[in-house]
């Protein structure tokens, strides 16, 4: 009965951990590695254990970086279930192909440009085999997925159908409860209901993406939005906000329509430029059972609400293309979120070298992405291998982020009914260490930073660590 931490312990994306108990192995997420060039050539390196002898996977949620690598398992000849949230099988069909599709398209790109490598990760195809495995759960639901072995999922408040696990083992007499947290979001932002308490667990494993820092509060977070909106209409350009399809684009059409009238919207002309944003705004839409409180009144009364009626849903490239005629009064939101590709860097290209235009950074960027050179104020950036001035205005709004705080994830950590060991991961390493002696001193957890290959007794509470 053991843990073996393995991916996101080096490195804040590429979550996969696995579980062995009652004779089975079990992975918790199978995510994929993001950053620069050097960290997402680990995605094709062979995994530490054989996919064949995988006998269940259970999945966090749906983005990229918890679910990304499920297809090349599959690919590499696992066959078994793949256990998640309904909500979650519904956005990886859109996130996985939209992924695959990426591969495809850097593969012929390798290709017309000579290089070796051309073969993508893996295709669409494989992409859409994956979800076939994917059987869907609902919160609070438990399901034995093995013999001796059963999870149920609560609700993580990341984003829709985003869960943190709870995994029960039973193997000869001995009982253990461990708790994966996937990703945690913000107590009070919209949409999403708060994340559920804990309850009972042995082990822990909590993210720690913002483990070193707190969030403005929703009203200052709403005040810095409106400001930006304000200045810029002033300023008479453009505002570009790169954004998650999954999540980020949704809260912000929300706010927009929540806003109207105080950030004078009638002004703008508003782009959802991302076919996958768009197909995930729909699955928003209807599952409207997983709004919170507030959200759902604001669903119900949205006839009598402003609506966005200067939204425009750019899917097809000729109308992404056509945006880039405008100089003025355009809030373009676009693909990628981290700025690693897709359409967002199109309008970088024509918007960053002037000054009148914003951009507002509005999630965690990894390190090495575009996203995080702008974020550490670089002035001058590449895109599409060309140098840019950055002249344009950027903004960091840290309060719209999915991911829970300092604050948030020791309010999460402190709703377990006992004394649990705490083991944190997905965070970059000096977040990771100031969180654990956070943890150590406010709550009187006993807490570890475990490394890639670092293995955890389940029944003696061991930490065997991996030789370097």
């Amino acid at each position: 009965m053991e843990l073996e931490f393995y991916g996101a312990t080096r490195r804040v994306t590429g979550s996969c951990h696995i579980l062995r108990a009652c004779g089975y192995t079990v992975l918790l997420d199978c995510g994929l590695v993001q950053g620069g060039a050097e960290d997402e050539a680990v995605n094709r390196q062979p995994f530490p254990f054989d996919p064949v002898g995988i006998d269940a996977v259970v999945l966090s949620h749906g983005h990229i970086d918890h679910s990304g690598r499920i297809p090349l398992l599959v690919k590499r000849g696992y066959r078994g279930p793949i256990h998640t949230h309904e909500a979650t099988i519904e956005l990886c069909r859109v996130l996985l192909k939209d992924s695959a599709s990426l591969a495809e398209h850097d593969a012929e790109r390798r290709s017309r440009h000579g290089h070796h490598n051309t073969k993508p990760l893996y295709t669409v195809d494989d992409a859409m085999r994956a979800v076939e495995h994917m059987q869907g759960m609902r919160y609070e639901e438990m399901r034995e997925i093995l013999p001796g072995i059963s999870v149920r999922l609560h609700d993580a408040g990341h984003i829709l159908g985003s869960a943190f696990v709870e995994i029960q083992v039973n193997e000869a007499g001995k009982r253990r409860t461990i708790v994966f947290s996937g990703d945690l979001g913000q107590y009070g932002i919209p949409i999403l209901n708060d994340p559920a308490a804990i309850g009972h667990a042995d082990y822990v494993l909590v993210e720690s993406t913002y483990g070193d820092r707190l969030h403005r509060s929703l009203d200052e977070t709403m005040k810095e939005l409106g400001d930006i909106v304000t200045n810029a209409c002033r300023d008479c350009g453009n505002i570009l906000i790169p954004a998650f399809a999954i999540g980020r684009s949704q809260e912000l059409l929300y706010l927009f329509g929540e806003h109207y009238h105080a950030w004078d919207l009638a002004s703008w002309q508003v782009f959802l430029d991302s076919p996958m944003a768009i197909e995930a705004s729909r699955i928003y839409w209807e599952h409207s059972e997983l709004w919170d409180e507030e959200a759902s009144v604001f669903r119900k009364n949205l006839r009598r609400m402003p609506p966005l009626g200067n939204l425009h849903l750019t899917a097809r490239v000729e109308q992404s293309i056509a945006i880039n005629s405008r100089r003025q009064g355009a809030i373009i939101i676009a693909g990628s979120g981290m700025c690693n590709g897709g359409r967002i860097i199109h309008h970088l290209k024509n918007n960053i070298e002037r000054p009148e235009c914003h951009i507002i950074i509005s999630g965690f960027m990894a390190a090495g992405t575009l996203g995080r050179r702008l974020v550490d104020g670089d002035k001058e950036v590449y895109l599409h291998g060309a140098p840019y001035r950055v002249a344009a205005r950027v903004h960091t709004v840290g309060g719209l982020s999915a991911h829970g705080d300092r604050d948030d994830l020791l309010r999460w950590l402190g709703s377990c009914e006992c004394k649990p060991n705490v083991y944190v991961v997905h965070g970059e390493d000096k977040v990771k260490e100031q969180f654990r002696e956070t943890i150590k001193t406010e709550l009187a957890f006993e807490t570890e930073v475990p490394k890639p290959g670092d293995i955890l007794d389940l029944v003696t509470g061991d930490l065997k660590r991996a030789q370097s």
